[in-house]
C-alpha cells in the first residue's frame, strides 16, 4: 500500500469513527486525528438529543437509510462491548389527529420499506398501552430505538486509536491545508502536519475547510440553533420513552420531542432556529463572519424566501416559552408551563445548496487524495460506524 498516513480533520463521532476504523483495518498506517477544541466531540456529538434513530425517515435507497440501519446494529454492539449506556426505550411517532394520517401513512410506508425492525401501527388504545400520558389518533411504535451518551462513544473510540499507535491531536485547530508535491500539509499553531490523504470531518466548519482543498464551494454551512427544555423531576415519569411529532416531509427536522436521557432526564426539543453563529450556543451570539457567510451564499435566500413563515413560528417559540410549549402539549397535555425550565442548546449544520434546496442525505465528496464529509447531520450519529465503513472502502490507496 502506498499510503502511509491519513489524517482526519474533526474529532466528532464521525473523524473518530472513521479513525479507528482505518486503524483496525490498516495496521500499521499513521492516524491522526486533528480536534480544534479541549476535548472529542464538543459539538454537534455532544449538543444532540442522544437519540440512536432505528431508520423511519429516510428516502429509500439513501445514503442516510442504508446506513443508519447498519450503524444502529454496529453501535448497538459497540455500547455493549465498551460498556457505554444503551436503552432501547422506543419511539412512538404520533398523529394528533386525522389531519396527520395522511402522512403517518406516507411515513409508514418508508419505514417499512427500510425495514426498520419491530414497527407496529397502533390507534389511540395502543398509544396509552405503551404511553399512557400521550395523546393520538394513531402512532407509529419503533421499539428498536434507543438512547446512548455520544459523547462516551467519541471518547471510546479515541481510545481505541490511541491504543492502536495512532494519534488524537486536541486543541489542534486546522488553519490551511497545502499540497506538497504528493502530500497534504495541514497548518496548525504547533506546525505542519504532513499525511498522504486527509479526511475532512469539520461538522459546522466543513465547507470551508472542503474549501482549502478545492473542492466546489456548495453546499454551503447553514447553522440552526435547536433549543431544549427540561421536565422537572416530578414530572419525568410522565414519559416513558421517546414521543415524537409526524415530521414535515418539506423538512429535515423531526419537529419538537420528547426525549428520556441515559442520565434519568427528560426533555423537549429541539426546535430549529437560525443561528447568527456557527458556534453560537446562545440567542445573543453573533459571529460577523459566519453573518458574511449566509449573506453572500445564493442559497441562503432562496431558501428564506421559500421558508420564512415556518422561520417566524420557530423565532416565535424561541422567545415565548408559551409559545414553545403549547405544540408539546399537543402530545402529552400534563406537562405545563411550571413544569418545564430552559435547558441547553445544540446546533445543528444543515447543508443548503445553491438553489436554496435543505439537503437532506449525507453527501460526501472525493477528490485529489481527500475526502470530504460535506453533510452530515442526524442520524450521523447513529450511523457513524456504518459511515466510517463508507468512507474507508472507497478511500484511494493508490
Amino acid at each position: 500500500m502506498g499510503v502511509q498516513s491519513v489524517g482526519i480533520i474533526g474529532g466528532g463521532i464521525v473523524g473518530l469513527a472513521i479513525g479507528r476504523q482505518l486503524a483496525r483495518e490498516h495496521p500499521g498506517l499513521k492516524v491522526v486525528v486533528l480536534e480544534k477544541e479541549d476535548r472529542v466531540g464538543a459539538h454537534q456529538t455532544g449538543h444532540n438529543s442522544g437519540v440512536v434513530h432505528a431508520g423511519i425517515y429516510y428516502r429509500p435507497g439513501s445514503l442516510k437509510a442504508e446506513l443508519c440501519a447498519r450503524g444502529r446494529r454496529l453501535l448497538r454492539d459497540y455500547c455493549a462491548e465498551h460498556h457505554v449506556p444503551y436503552a432501547e426505550c422506543g419511539k412512538l411517532v404520533v398523529a394528533v389527529d386525522a389531519a396527520e394520517l395522511g402522512r403517518l401513512d406516507a411515513l409508514e410506508r418508508t419505514a417499512r420499506e427500510n425495514g426498520v425492525p419491530g414497527l407496529r401501527r397502533l390507534d389511540a388504545e395502543g398509544i396509552r398501552e405503551i404511553e399512557p400520558h400521550a395523546a393520538g389518533v394513531a402512532a407509529l411504535h419503533s421499539p428498536a430505538t434507543a438512547i446512548t451518551d455520544f459523547v462516551a462513544v467519541a471518547e471510546a473510540l479515541a481510545g481505541e486509536i490511541r491504543r492502536s499507535g495512532g494519534e488524537v491531536l486536541l486543541a489542534t485547530p486546522a488553519l490551511g491545508v497545502h499540497r506538497a508535491s504528493a502530500l497534504l500539509e495541514v497548518e496548525t499553531p504547533s506546525g505542519r502536519h504532513r499525511f498522504d490523504r486527509l479526511v475532512v470531518c469539520a461538522g459546522l466548519q466543513s465547507d470551508r475547510v472542503a474549501r482549502w482543498v478545492g473542492d466546489v464551494d456548495g453546499p454551503r454551512t447553514v447553522p440552526f440553533r435547536g433549543e431544549y427544555l427540561s421536565v422537572v423531576p416530578e414530572k419525568r415519569g410522565l414519559v416513558r420513552g421517546l414521543i415524537y411529532p409526524v415530521p414535515d416531509p418539506r423538512y429535515p427536522f423531526l419537529g419538537v420531542h420528547f426525549t428520556r436521557r441515559v442520565s434519568g432526564d427528560l426533555e423537549i426539543g429541539p426546535n430549529a432556529v437560525l443561528a447568527l453563529a456557527r458556534e453560537g450556543y446562545s440567542r445573543r451570539d453573533l459571529d460577523w463572519a459566519d453573518v458574511r457567510d449566509l449573506a453572500s451564499w445564493p442559497g441562503f435566500w432562496r431558501m428564506a424566501a421559500t421558508h420564512w413563515r415556518t422561520g417566524v413560528r420557530e423565532v416565535r417559540g424561541s422567545v415565548s416559552l408559551q409559545a414553545y410549549l403549547r405544540d408539546a402539549r399537543r402530545y402529552v397535555p400534563e406537562i405545563g408551563l411550571e413544569d418545564v425550565v430552559r435547558g441547553r442548546c445544540g446546533i445543528r449544520a444543515q447543508a443548503v445548496d445553491r438553489d436554496g434546496t435543505l439537503v437532506d442525505d449525507f453527501r460526501i465528496h472525493e477528490a485529489g487524495g481527500v475526502t470530504s464529509i460535506r453533510n452530515a447531520p442526524s442520524p450521523a450519529a447513529t450511523s457513524s460506524l456504518a459511515i466510517a465503513e463508507h468512507v474507508v472502502a472507497r478511500l484511494d490507496w493508490a
